[in-house]
């Protein structure tokens, strides 16, 4: 048993976003707005910091630390929005941005009765929450850990994996975000806010000097809302000398692990194309979950509002309740709460409280991923917190949250699931993908996979895909695993929105038994 972790450091937001002219700069931009006439208004402030570092080989091979900081102020005026932002920190230039968003949404309602009158902007009603702050859950934030240690630890596991047998070139990335947001509205509340998230990677490649055809394999740790002891892992300690053991990913096992699985990949099989049945890891199904349901069940996206951008959805509104989205088994939720995730946060972008609620109940369509707008249009009650902007200079839009399917309880483990398969594929880790512009027909590959004969692992195979639409993958779900198995994936990189915007969201899920399933063979349908 590793020791009990010590108990964690109190978690606060950054002095330097605090000392900023944060409640000075909102008063001025909220105060002149109701001189304009607004019904409503909100301020945001934001302090963005990411960084990355990139190795090659064990060697430095690029690197980058930039911070945006900005505010923006967002208007509701004769039912029209309006937005408008700025980089000047001053409160003349917050009155002025003001006057701009106001300006904004005189013209926007202009268009808009010309037009015939398209649906008004209202607004959901929200508790207001008084001067609250949130921190998200992590033990050391990683910009305080120096530049140096963290390229070091790169470059150590790099050595370790060129080191081994069939590993020709190795690549380490690891991204960090320190993300802070002020929020204020005319009716009251006001919140502050601080979330930590990093994603840490490594790919081996195996080069055949010959042929020059080639194979790779990646970590599949994922992203997560955690700090540098994600990486520390089950050994080392923070600044201040507290033990960071079973903090974190176990890095050790998988970088053992990692030289051959990729050596096992080289000499695999190309999979026979055919009907399989798939037990799916979590580091694979998280992705599943992400395209078909994540994307799917934004109700922007499922009234026809996201369609000049990666399309709208098959779940459409008049569904609700009745859609039968796949098997009695399957009970997924939408949550902004869980602890480390990459969506989670204590108060979205339009002042609303983080919650968690079912999509799916039992197989059905029981629920949409909301902002206040999407809440109101449909009379669906309180937004559920899922409004939210990736930058001082974006209006916030309807994002997704974590969205999970849940394990089952006392249900299996991941072999447990094999037990009754004569036929079929392990799949683990993800790789490519492609799904259509409602969400419905899509394709998945993976880091790899393993066969299945009765029951029993058999090797490795290669050059698979497993194919389905929505409905009718989600319906062959026939055994979900048991909390032991569940994970929490993600990424850092869901896009969305014009101008373009960009989201970490995590989704968490145990293992699961999927049958008879479509398994393609890309070499095959590559005409190679």
């Amino acid at each position: 048993m590793p020791p009990t972790p010590s108990a964690p450091p109190a978690r606060s937001v950054d002095p330097l976003f605090l000392a900023l002219p944060l409640r000075p700069l909102a008063a001025a931009a909220l105060d002149r707005a109701r001189q304009l006439g607004v019904s409503h208004a909100d301020f945001r402030l934001e302090r963005v910091r990411s960084a990355a570092w990139r190795l090659r080989d064990a060697r430095p091979a690029g690197g980058s630390d930039e911070v945006q900081l900005g505010f923006a102020v967002r208007v509701v005026l004769d039912g029209a929005w309006g937005f408008a932002a700025g980089v000047e920190l001053t409160e003349a230039a917050a009155a002025r941005v003001a006057e701009q968003a106001v300006a904004v949404a005189r013209l926007s309602a202009t268009v808009s009765r010309a037009a015939g009158g398209a649906d008004l902007v209202e607004l959901a009603a929200e508790p207001v929450h008084d001067d609250v702050s949130w921190v998200s859950a992590y033990r050391v934030n990683p910009f305080e850990v120096p530049d140096a240690e963290k390229t070091a630890l790169l470059a150590d596991w790099s050595s370790r994996l060129l080191a081994a047998d069939g590993v020709s070139h190795v690549t380490a990335s690891l991204l960090t975000v320190q993300e802070n947001k002020f929020y204020a509205d005319t009716a009251g509340t006001v919140t502050t806010q601080q979330r930590i998230r990093l994603h840490p990677w490594l790919e081996a490649v195996s080069v055949d000097e010959r042929t020059g055809t080639f194979e790779s394999m990646r970590t599949v740790a994922p992203p997560a809302g955690r700090g540098w002891e994600y990486l520390a892992g089950v050994r080392g300690s923070s600044p201040d000398g507290q033990s960071l053991e079973g903090e974190g990913w176990d890095w050790q096992q998988e970088l053992a692990r990692l030289p051959e699985h990729l050596a096992e990949k080289v000499k695999a099989p190309s999979v026979e194309a055919g009907r399989y049945d798939l037990v799916i890891d979590p580091t694979n199904l998280w992705l599943t979950i992400h395209e078909s349901i994540g994307h799917a069940t934004e109700l922007d996206r499922a009234l026809g509002y996201e369609a000049a951008y990666a399309g709208t959805s098959f779940a459409t509104f008049d569904q609700l309740g009745t859609l039968k989205y796949g098997s009695e088994l399957m009970h997924v939720t939408g949550d902004r709460t869980a602890e480390h995730g990459l969506a989670t946060t204590g108060y979205d972008d339009e002042g609303v409280a983080t919650q968690s609620w079912d999509l799916i109940t039992g197989g059905i369509l029981t629920g949409y991923q909301l902002d206040r707008r999407m809440a109101r249009l449909k009379d669906l009650g309180r937004s559920n917190g899922c409004a939210f902007a990736d930058s001082p200079a974006h209006v916030p839009v309807q994002r997704m949250a974590n969205v999970s399917l849940q394990p089952v309880a006392g249900g299996p483990d991941t072999e447990g699931l094999f037990a009754g398969v004569e036929k079929g594929l392990y799949i683990v880790g993800d790789r490519s993908w492609s799904i259509d512009m409602q969400r419905y027909n899509f394709q998945f590959t993976g880091q790899r996979a393993y066969a299945i004969k009765n029951g029993r692992l058999a090797g490795q195979v290669k050059d698979f895909a497993y194919q389905a639409t929505t409905t009718d993958f989600w319906g062959s779900m026939a055994a979900v695993g048991g909390p032991q198995t569940y994970l929490l994936g993600g990424a850092f990189n869901c896009g969305k929105a014009q101008p373009g915007q960009v989201a970490a969201v995590s989704h968490g899920c145990p293992s699961a038994l999927f049958t008879q399933v479509n398994v393609l063979n890309t070499q095959q349908e590559a005409g190679r």
